[in-house]
């Protein structure tokens, strides 16, 4: 029975709320208080500046969605918002939304938790949401059809680059509303996943081929060239790799699996050896991979079976469910995590500094830097080793999910 709620998922949240990044009581309080007091002043900017919650808190779902038994099955921090989707395929999205990349038709961050729900004119309807991915000032969304939907902002030429959103050039450079990717329809295009970078969007479609749009500095289009490109290209250099089956992108970087090898392929910037090719022992600001790369090192020989990017690092879980690390200017090529060898790691998300880790028992443990709290450990210090998180031991842990400076996860008691 659907409704027996001790079988539905609760979701835990910790780290650094950023306009109402992480659904806390007090958070909701202050965004549902519409009074201009004083008090509620301090309270707005201190729900804007980000209360630090450094342990696992259960979200009320009553409180922050409006149903105590919501089925949800997917929860995506992105670097300063969140999304959580529903059983039957609609959506929450809350957080910062300076850009308008929440979709929401205006550029007001949700301080309590808004259904997604697109206006009558749009192909988008708001139970058929499969797939969201949030950036810091656009984002994606696939739906039950295989369509993709970008919104937010496409950038421009003389900063980050432009086309982002896979839509060309327009007004305003900015889209409030998901607003459909017509090329890929017009070539019949299935979207499989997307990944999000800073400026840049990467597609796997449903035939394996993987596009790319957006800014080309750093060369983090994969096809040699500095241009920005503004609407979905195939990566040539990727063309002959017929079973691409997971993408993943940093703030500048972008990484792809093949199925049957389990190799990865990574291009982009590569200033803190985020792209794992080991290639420049002084890592300088202009390092780069300006085509895609297969991942060597350890890797080599190694069947990899899924891959995450956070900022400037990236992770790899192998079948044997061994987990490798690189990046942030620590580590230029994968690394083993020989602490975690006692048991089999099944998922990890990588934020902004730090990485969440999570094992065949439904165990979570974090590593990495912990001022905004991210890691859960009740605690702001680092952790340079994978450290349990004690506030979820007692849960099993069924999905995990690492924003910037914010974190998530979905959990059924024991």
């Amino acid at each position: 029975n659907e409704a027996d709620e001790s079988k539905l998922p609760s979701l835990y949240c910790w780290g650094t709320n950023q306009d109402g990044s992480l659904p806390s009581k007090e958070v909701l309080e202050t965004g549902r208080s519409t009074s201009t007091s004083n008090a509620a002043e301090i309270l707005m900017s201190k729900a804007r500046k980000g209360t630090v919650i450094d342990h696992p808190i259960a979200i009320n779902l009553e409180d922050a969605f409006g149903n105590k038994s919501l089925s949800i099955r997917d929860i995506e921090c992105g670097p300063s918002s969140t999304a959580v989707i529903l059983s039957d395929n609609t959506s929450f999205l809350f957080g910062n939304n300076k850009s308008g990349q929440l979709g929401f038709g205006d550029k007001d961050n949700v301080m309590v938790p808004k259904l997604l729900s697109p206006p009558d004119s749009s192909s988008l309807h708001y139970d058929q949401i499969s797939q969201i991915k949030l950036g810091s000032d656009f984002s994606a969304i696939i739906d039950t059809n295989g369509d993709l939907y970008t919104m937010g902002y496409n950038g421009n030429t003389l900063t980050q680059g432009m086309g982002c959103l896979g839509q060309g050039s327009f007004e305003g450079g900015y889209l409030l509303e998901p607003t459909l990717v017509y090329s890929l329809v017009e070539d019949g295009c299935k979207a499989e996943q997307v990944a999000v970078g800073d400026a840049h969007i990467t597609v796997l479609t449903d035939e394996g081929e993987v596009l790319v749009s957006g800014s080309g500095q750093h060369g983090k289009l994969g096809n040699l060239e500095a241009l920005d490109q503004l609407f979905l290209e195939p990566v040539e250099l990727l063309a002959s790799e017929k079973d691409i089956c997971q993408i993943a992108s940093g703030k500048d970087f972008t990484l792809a699996l093949t199925k049957v090898d389990g190799i990865i392929y990574s291009w982009g910037k590569n200033d803190k050896g985020q792209c794992g090719t080991g290639a420049s022992l002084s890592v300088e600001m202009y390092a780069m991979e300006p085509m895609p790369v297969p991942i060597e090192g350890m890797l080599e020989g190694r069947r990899v079976v899924k891959i995450d990017a956070g900022r400037a690092h990236a992770a790899a879980i192998t079948d044997k469910g061994e987990l490798f690390i690189w990046g942030m200017g620590q580590t230029l090529q994968p690394e083993l995590v020989t602490s975690l060898g006692h048991t089999k790691i099944v998922d990890v998300s990588c934020g902004e500094d730090y990485t969440m880790i999570l094992d065949q028992d439904g165990k979570v443990y974090t590593h990495g830097f912990g001022k905004s709290g991210v890691l859960g450990l009740a605690s702001q210090k680092k952790s340079m080793e994978p450290a349990l998180v004690e506030g979820m031991s007692n849960k099993k842990v069924l999905k995990i999910s690492a924003g910037w400076k914010h974190a998530a996860c979905l959990s059924v008691e024991m």
